[in-house]
């Protein structure tokens, strides 16, 4: 959903990878731009690729499309070529992972073969803390740190981290690709509803080819493994391909 009636105010954020922009007499609202840059290990790993912005806004407004159909997002509407419009949020400092496959880091540290399937998706939070690396945090942790206000909202992340798994896992399988793992971030609205905010892309998912089991995602720039821009516009390309007239 393409709309010019917004106009970019003054920048109040800068991100790795996304600049965030005030909306002109929308205090409401949140102008979020994409951009071409790519970071690993906590920004240690900088790089870019040309169009990058545009084919990660293009997967995350179509992804949240897709999810805005059974749950609330903050997507509002998409903007030229590589910006976004969206709810402004109370930004809860929690990163909700699901793993429904071993990889990475998590492999390693379990002692397990990367790609060994999980008999049901593992749940885990970080800590949103650049200086802290983002470390990984317990429940009671997460509570100690006023992540959210109770275990309620705690148990709410995960419900909806888990919901957010189940379509995301049909979304992608219709289209050839399996959904190994993936990192969301949520905020609350005045009325403290929580509400799905920041990107699905391929910067925050693992994804594999079904057949040939071959990365597609940001792991490819994470390990110099090649290809990194032809690998995020064929996820596009597949989206498109298939959900772009369905959402």
């Amino acid at each position: 959903m393409q709309n010019s009636s917004f106009q970019r105010a003054e920048l109040f954020y800068e991100g790795k990878a996304k600049n965030l922009y005030n909306v002109k007499d929308h205090p409401e609202l949140v102008w979020q731009e994409f951009r071409n840059s790519l970071t690993a290990f906590n920004a240690q790993k900088k790089g870019e690729f040309t169009g990058k912005g545009s084919i990660n806004r293009d997967i995350t407004s179509l992804v949240f499309r897709y999810l805005g159909r059974s749950l609330k997002t903050h997507f509002v509407a998409d903007i030229g070529a590589t910006e976004m419009v969206t709810q402004r949020l109370e930004m809860l400092k929690l990163e909700v992972v699901i793993r429904n496959t071993l990889a990475g880091s998590t492999a390693k540290k379990l002692g397990l073969e990367e790609g060994t399937p999980l008999e049901k998706p593992l749940v885990e939070f970080y800590y949103k803390d650049d200086a802290l690396a983002d470390p990984f945090v317990s429940d009671d942790q997460a509570l100690v740190l006023k992540t959210v206000r109770n275990q309620a909202e705690l148990d709410a992340l995960k419900s909806l981290g888990l919901r957010v798994n189940r379509e995301l896992l049909g979304f992608f399988s219709e289209i050839g690709i399996k959904l190994i793992d993936f990192k969301i971030e949520f905020g609350v609205n005045s009325a403290r509803e929580i509400i799905l905010a920041d990107e699905i892309s391929p910067d925050s998912c693992r994804l594999w080819d079904q057949k040939t089991n071959e990365k597609l995602d940001k792991d490819r720039f994470r390990r110099d493994l090649g290809n990194v821009q032809e690998s995020y516009e064929l996820v596009r390309e597949k989206i498109l391909k298939y959900w772009g007239s369905k959402v």
